[in-house]
């Protein structure tokens, strides 16, 4: 008995939205991911991705409890079903048992949540406290799309872990998805967020060959002012998409055979050696 051979589709309808969140107004933020989602479909989107903690806002400070919820509630699986034959990312307080809390990202797809991500990486430095609040997560996450294109998702300050992405990429997912939330000087009044994280995700997509979404959020929360830059990088590090100062929703086309030529020119991936890379590991905290 022959078996037909799957055909893998070589482009990919990606978009970022790139919007504000009112702080703990969960109700207020879902009516905007619904007209959000409305207009990716409208444009023929097949992955979109919000930034992150999109449904909550960030400072939230000691009210992550106000604003929790299981990643079966309602209100996900609206906008998963609003969501239909695309993947949605959108960010949101995770209680996975009273009391346990997760900086997390919803995977919509198909009408249902297909995985949830939660953040690896807690910041706990310049205006960042997130080590207060919420649990480390301990898994990565790699959710199908379409035949031939995977996702996998690192949020914000999992991004300045190189470990963590190496490890994320060694699945060879075809896009790393980046859902962050970055305030100018929130690091340090030297430190310039704008400047060094169009550098981060451009190395990442350049190094690995895999193309990067990144969805920032861009408006005020109380003191704090999101500056957005939200942009769609190619295999090569080359911008295909970027925000300009305001909300929007940028789109972009990705290529499987651009991809594949990427990997094939720089095989940082064929030649990761994670074997020696355990072994000289050995030993270290």
């Amino acid at each position: 008995m022959q078996h037909q051979a799957t055909q893998h589709q070589d482009q990919l309808q990606v978009a970022c939205a790139q919007i504000n969140a009112r702080l703990g107004n969960v109700e207020a933020n879902l009516a905007h991911h619904l007209d959000v989602i409305h207009d990716a479909r409208r444009r023929g989107v097949e992955l979109l991705v919000f930034p992150e903690l999109s449904l909550t806002g960030y400072g939230l400070g000691p009210r992550v409890l106000e604003v929790a919820m299981p990643s079966e509630d309602p209100r996900l699986v609206q906008l998963a079903k609003a969501a239909a034959g695309m993947q949605v990312i959108v960010g949101f307080v995770e209680e996975a048992s009273p009391g346990e809390i997760y900086n997390a990202l919803a995977i919509l797809q198909d009408g249902r949540i297909a995985a949830v991500h939660r953040k690896l990486n807690l910041p706990t430095y310049g205006g960042l406290e997130e080590g207060k609040w919420f649990s480390h997560g301990a898994r990565l996450t790699e959710v199908a799309v379409r035949p031939g294109w995977s996702t996998t998702s690192m949020i914000c300050a999992d991004l300045w872990n190189p470990a963590l992405v190496h490890a994320a990429l060694l699945a060879r997912p075809t896009v790393l998805c980046a859902p962050i939330n970055s305030a100018s000087g929130i690091v340090s009044e030297d430190f310039s967020n704008e400047e060094n994280w169009a550098l981060n995700v451009r190395f990442y997509a350049m190094t690995y060959g895999t193309p990067v979404l990144m969805a920032n959020r861009y408006g005020p929360e109380g003191d704090s002012h999101f500056w957005g830059g939200s942009r769609i990088l190619g295999p090569r590090g080359e911008s295909l998409a970027e925000a300009e100062d305001r909300e929007t929703l940028i789109c972009a086309e990705l290529s499987r055979t651009a991809i594949a030529r990427a990997r094939f020119e720089l095989p940082t991936l064929r030649d990761a050696d994670s074997p020696l890379i355990r072994e000289l590991m050995n030993g270290y905290r």
